[in-house]
């Protein structure tokens, strides 16, 4: 049976920046949620929702409570997958947000330690879970819509945009937490600012699902779904797709994982675990981070895109090693330039370390998007990458600062990071390119069993 699939370049241009469009804003808001968290675990959870006499103590308690979130995430991917693989990548993606929104828009009118003990960081555990369990289902649905819109030979490009949304919802929650530093008193920013950006959320939120409800549904999925559709008629079975992910696409779901295991480790490390080591190691004021963090986060959003289009032209894999690489070297100059103490040298040593960690997570979404089936697509690219999440993410920030309270040094933790580089290297050098791969062509058809050599994309349309 012969569907009707989408022209191999896709929509027309206009067509597909609206989706990129809708995707990114979307993304931006449920990473500042996500990532408002991450800071205010480090400058204000930890005193008033985990008191402690050690200061690095309560940090640590407050970033379990972070990595609860990534554990969280895995859940959260594959029920979005399985649904979003099922009736499709749009209604997921506006759950999703409006999930993420209200837990963020909750947080900020928490009791805190002082005031209800115990039960304060109990409701900030549930609240952060239900990020996490919104924030696993966001990021497969996103890059797979944009993916499934745009044509073969630009999908890099295309397909990076909604990773933009990474660096600017921390710029976006970096700035706010900045902005509040500056104009308000310690004291009134531990009091009741730290407040003010999560209430922020709402606003966002209604402004992400305004946009976010205008696109339409993947080409790709709709022509899949029909395909689906004809095949249960005639009697045809199907196993669910997360079950299916496991049983036929493991070896993806393990390739994606390494292929975000030393881009998730060095993320955090380089932004949240900053924070940590310049206040409380350094002694230096929050805002030298924050600053530090803010400028390296706009070059990083500037250049995700020209990483993705250089993907196009030379392929997913040799951009990716580009930045395992040279994290895994940078890794060791970083903490040197950030033990200065100089506001520029940190600055200069944040923004090398976004510029190489863009490189890994620039052609990323193309990557791990090729890497699966239509129909297993959603529940793929979501297991695969929030598996990664918490072996990688969630553990990042604990690690680091338990190798800074054990050691007081940051060689520890540059090790640390250097060999997750070393890990996404070694992946991407095992598993095959994927650039200019059809989508609408299942990898068993553009690749069958005992022809490794033929072409991907070559095959009946699915």
């Amino acid at each position: 049976m012969t569907e009707t699939a989408p022209a191999k370049q896709g929509e027309p241009r206009s067509g597909v920046a609206r989706i990129v469009g809708a995707s990114l804003i979307g993304t931006t808001v449920e990473w500042y949620d996500f990532f408002l968290y991450g800071s205010a675990a480090a400058l204000v959870f930890n005193t008033l929702f985990f008191p402690s006499s050690d200061p690095l103590v309560g940090t640590l308690l407050a970033f379990m409570t972070y990595a609860i979130g990534f554990l969280a995430r895995p859940i959260g991917g594959m029920v979005f997958g399985h649904f979003g693989d099922k009736i499709g990548r749009k209604k997921l993606l506006v759950l999703s947000l409006l999930m993420m929104g209200g837990a963020t828009f909750a947080m900020g009118l928490l009791p805190t330690y002082g005031t209800i003990g115990v039960g304060a960081p109990i409701l900030l555990t549930v609240l952060r879970l239900i990020q996490g369990f919104a924030l696993g289902g966001e990021w497969g649905g996103a890059v797979l819509i944009v993916s499934e819109h745009g044509g073969d030979k630009h999908r890099g490009f295309w397909a990076s945009w909604p990773q933009c949304g990474v660096p600017a919802g921390n710029l976006l929650a970096t700035a706010v937490l900045a902005v509040l530093a500056s104009v308000q008193s310690e004291a009134a920013f531990q009091s009741w600012g730290w407040r003010i950006p999560f209430l922020l959320s709402g606003v966002l939120v209604v402004i992400g699902l305004w946009i976010r409800v205008s696109v339409s549904e993947s080409p790709v999925f709709l022509a899949a779904q029909a395909k689906a559709e004809a095949a249960a008629a005639k009697g045809a079975k199907e196993e669910p797709p997360v079950i299916e992910v496991f049983r036929r696409s493991w070896r993806e779901v393990l390739g994606a994982i390494g292929v975000r295991f030393g881009e998730n480790i060095s993320y955090y490390i380089v932004t949240s675990f900053l924070l940590v080591y310049v206040t409380t190691h350094l002694d230096l004021p929050k805002s030298t981070a924050l600053n530090a963090v803010l400028i390296a986060s706009a070059v990083h959003f500037l250049t995700i895109p020209l990483w993705g289009a250089l993907s196009d032209r030379i392929g997913r894999r040799p951009v990716t090693l580009i930045g395992a690489v040279g994290m895994a070297v940078w890794a060791f100059a970083f903490f040197s330039l950030v033990d200065s103490e100089s506001f520029l040298v940190i600055t200069f040593s944040v923004t090398v370390g976004m510029l190489l960690h863009g490189a890994m997570y620039g052609p990323q979404a193309a990557f791990i998007s090729e890497m699966f089936d239509t129909k297993v697509r959603y529940s793929g690219a979501s297991v695969g990458s929030q598996l990664a999440s918490i072996l990688a993410g969630a553990l990042a920030p604990i690690i680091a600062v338990e190798l800074l309270r054990r050691f007081g040094s940051s060689t520890p933790i540059a090790l640390y990071l250097c060999a997750s580089a070393v890990v996404t290297a070694v992946t991407v050098l095992v598993i095959k390119e994927t650039r200019g791969r059809d989508l609408t062509v299942s990898l068993s058809e553009a690749v069958p069993e005992g022809k490794p050599g033929t072409p991907v994309g070559s095959g009946e349309r699915v």
